[in-house]
C-alpha cells in the first residue's frame, strides 16, 4: 500500500509520548502557584470583611460592668450603620471623642432629637423616666461635667448620648457630651470570648 494512504491506529493517535508529560518540577510550580492565588483571594475576603462588614475588639476596662468585662471579646457589626440607625438599649463601639485612636464600647441611652436629664438617679428621656433592664435594680445614675444632676439637654441632630452601664465608673456623654455619627464604628453583635458568654448580643431597650 502506500504510504500516503496509512492510517494511524487509534493507540498512535492518543498515546502521549513519555517525554511530553509534566516534570514534578512543572506539576509543583503549578500547585504553589494555585496555593499562592488561593491564600490572595482569601487574604483578599478577610481584608473586605475586616475594613467593611465585621471587626472584633477586645473590652477593656470596667465601664459597662456588669454586662461586659475587661477582656471580652465581641464581634462589630459594621454593615447595620449602612442600613438603620442606632436603638435605645443598643450596644455600640465608638471612637473616644476626645481621643479617637482609642475606642469604647457603650450603650446608646437617647436618639438626635430626644430630651435627656437625670434627676434623683434616674434618667428621663423626653419627660418620662426610663427603666434600664441592664442595670442592677439599684443602681442610680448622676450627672457630670457636661450634664449634671435636674438639667436637661437636646441631643442634637445627628449625634447619640452614651452611657456605660457601671454608671460610676464609665467616662461617657455626661463627661463629654453627645456622639457625633461618623464616631460610632458600628453595633456589639456577638461576644466569642469568654466560651459560656458565647452568643448574640441583645438590644436591651429602656421602657
Amino acid at each position: 500500500m502506500d504510504p500516503e494512504y496509512t492510517v494511524q491506529s487509534s493507540e498512535d493517535i492518543y498515546t502521549t509520548p513519555e517525554e511530553t508529560k509534566p516534570s514534578f518540577f512543572s506539576r509543583f510550580r503549578d500547585g504553589l502557584v494555585e496555593l499562592i492565588e488561593f491564600v490572595a483571594i482569601v487574604g483578599a475576603v478577610l481584608i473586605v470583611l475586616r475594613f467593611f462588614i465585621a471587626e472584633p475588639h477586645r473590652v477593656s476596662g470596667n465601664s459597662m460592668i456588669p454586662n461586659f468585662h475587661d477582656g471580652d471579646y465581641i464581634i462589630t457589626n459594621k454593615v447595620s450603620l449602612r442600613f438603620s440607625i442606632p436603638q435605645r438599649g443598643e450596644v455600640i463601639i465608638l471612637k473616644n471623642p476626645r481621643n479617637t485612636g482609642q475606642v469604647f464600647i457603650k450603650r446608646v441611652i437617647a436618639l438626635p432629637q430626644d430630651r435627656i436629664k437625670i434627676f434623683q438617679g434616674l434618667v428621663y428621656i423626653n419627660g418620662q423616666p426610663v427603666t434600664e433592664p441592664y442595670l442592677p435594680q439599684e443602681l442610680k445614675t448622676q450627672g457630670g461635667a457636661f450634664l449634671s444632676d435636674d438639667e436637661e439637654i437636646v441631643v442634637p441632630a445627628g449625634q447619640y448620648f452614651v452611657m456605660g452601664d457601671n454608671r460610676n465608673g464609665s467616662s461617657d456623654s455626661r463627661e463629654w457630651g453627645p456622639v457625633k455619627t461618623d464616631l460610632i464604628i458600628g453595633q456589639a453583635w456577638a461576644r466569642y470570648w469568654p466560651i459560656p458568654k458565647f452568643g448574640i448580643i441583645n438590644i436591651d431597650k429602656p421602657s
